[in-house]
């Protein structure tokens, strides 16, 4: 039999989870297949409302270049409607007084720009896009809670209604469980694919049906961050930035962070590693901000008025799943967003990469020039979120105390490492330097634009400039 995943193979397709990346991907499968359902384990809100099956939901979150250009592709004027409903637009490095490796950047026209509104705005404009198609349906409340199918080929999942007891388990083929509570009930696939972010219970699932999990990649610095709501000062004359961004690195492993939401509130990070991380005591909580090498943001605190608790959040790993490596796994069971590959949270990748990776499943499935089997379209989901783990494990593999299996570099890595500090230091004021290493963080443009000529020439022999020793508040201050 044929692994193969093209429209006239694929009558329904399930996704686990209705996160961006499973919005997203259904929106790309609704293209091939005659019907697609979303399995949802909470209630969607009615309106841009946070809910519980997103945990950093209430924390900081940033749609850069790349997840923007993406998501106009898959939902035309997608970021139209996002700036109509108020999100922020932040031009760097002309918006942000930001420190970063001892120096002020200075406040230079935007080379890149993000949109910093609350994530549930997001996640609603995607809902009401991809649900508007007759194509998709949704089962909400339900959980799966195993895999139809054998270690050859997966035919459907096993669905269990949230609160019904613990029957189930990871099941098998046979839907045999636990006996508390309902038995879960069959819903048949041509594919599945999980969405079901970072605490994905897929390698349970395919164990259940004689199939092997994949490799996990696994780096953690211990980074913890607590986060806090608050009305901007009235009449504040302090700045005319639109925020402020201490970057913590491996010296200084402190960070806080103030973007704005829209509507006259901005949201206040505070982050550090294993051992001294912000809680979520609010008296605290501009304590800690006067761990940060300089006052501001705490300055900025003290003249803001709290508008929520202060929420915490410590599940900060890079995890990669390595589905790409050969295994016994079967065909029509594919794994994308957090579910493959999840991130350090502070980077603020994740729904820029749920965004490409949905037009890699769409290159893929599309290509008329191969046969997208299953292992290649694996293949090229883990390519599309490739670079934002470079980006991230790279430069969290250098903080202090970090632990796991992905934690060893590479040979190469020590020289890898001067090039890119000498990067970072050029970054501020050389303009070749600067557009090609904030396009690579924006996932716009590769790494290896940091290695073109000009890039090069500048790092190996420019002279690194006088920088700003106090923050640039005005625009005119650099």
């Amino acid at each position: 039999m044929v692994d193969e995943l093209r429209p006239r193979g694929t009558r329904h397709a399930v996704v686990v989870g209705g996160s961006l990346a499973g919005l997203l991907a259904a929106r790309v499968l609704s293209e091939h297949a005659e019907r697609v359902t979303v399995v949802e384990r909470d209630r969607f809100p009615e309106g841009p409302d946070p809910r519980p099956g997103v945990p950093q939901g209430r924390h900081l979150h940033v749609l850069i270049e790349g997840g923007q250009r993406a998501l106009d592709r898959l939902l035309p004027g997608f970021v139209d409607e996002l700036r109509a409903l108020g999100a922020p637009r932040v031009g760097m490095p002309e918006d942000m007084v930001q420190w970063q490796n001892g120096q002020w950047f200075p406040r230079t026209d935007p080379m890149v720009h993000f949109y910093s509104g609350p994530r549930s705005q997001i996640d609603w404009l995607a809902r009401k896009r991809v649900f508007a198609d007759p194509r998709i349906e949704r089962i909400e409340g339900t959980e799966v809670t195993g895999l139809i199918g054998d270690s050859t080929r997966v035919r459907g999942v096993l669905l269990r209604e949230r609160g019904t007891g613990s029957g189930g388990g990871t099941g098998g083929a046979t839907g045999e469980g636990g006996k508390s509570g309902r038995e879960p009930r069959r819903l048949e696939a041509d594919l599945v694919v999980d969405a079901s972010g970072r605490s994905s219970k897929a390698a349970d699932w395919l164990a259940g049906i004689g199939a092997e999990a994949p490799h996990e990649e696994m780096l953690d610095t211990g980074l913890g961050y607590a986060t806090r709501v608050f009305r901007s000062p009235v009449g504040d004359s302090t700045t005319d930035a639109l925020g402020i961004y201490v970057v913590p690195g491996p010296a200084q492993t402190y960070a806080g962070i103030v973007l704005p939401l829209g509507d006259g509130r901005h949201l206040v990070t505070l982050s550090g590693v294993r051992g001294d991380m912000p809680s979520t005591d609010e008296e605290a909580f501009e304590t800690y901000a006067r761990k940060l090498p300089h006052p501001v943001v705490a300055e900025w605190i003290s003249r803001a008025e709290p508008l929520s608790p202060v929420y915490g959040f410590r599940q900060t790993a890079n995890i990669r799943r390595r589905y790409d490596r050969p295994g016994r796994r079967p065909a029509g069971f594919l794994a994308t967003g957090d579910a493959l590959t999840c991130f350090n949270p502070i980077y603020g990748q994740g729904m820029a990469v749920a965004a490409l990776s949905a037009l890699a499943l769409r290159d893929a499935l599309g290509d008329r020039k191969r046969v997208p089997t299953t292992e290649r379209v694996q293949k090229a989901l883990f390519e599309a979120s490739r670079q934002a783990w470079d980006i991230s494990a790279g430069a969290d593999r250098k903080m202090p105390g970090a632990t796991g299996n992905a934690v060893r570099g590479k040979p190469m890595d020590k020289a890898t490492g001067w090039y890119m500090r000498r990067v970072q230091d050029l970054t501020p004021t050389h303009p070749a330097v600067g557009a090609a290493f904030r396009a690579a963080v924006a996932l716009t443009g590769p790494l290896s634009g940091l290695f073109a000529p000009s890039v090069a020439r500048a790092v190996l022999f420019a002279p690194v400039p006088e920088m700003l020793t106090e923050p640039p508040m005005y625009r005119s201050e650099h």
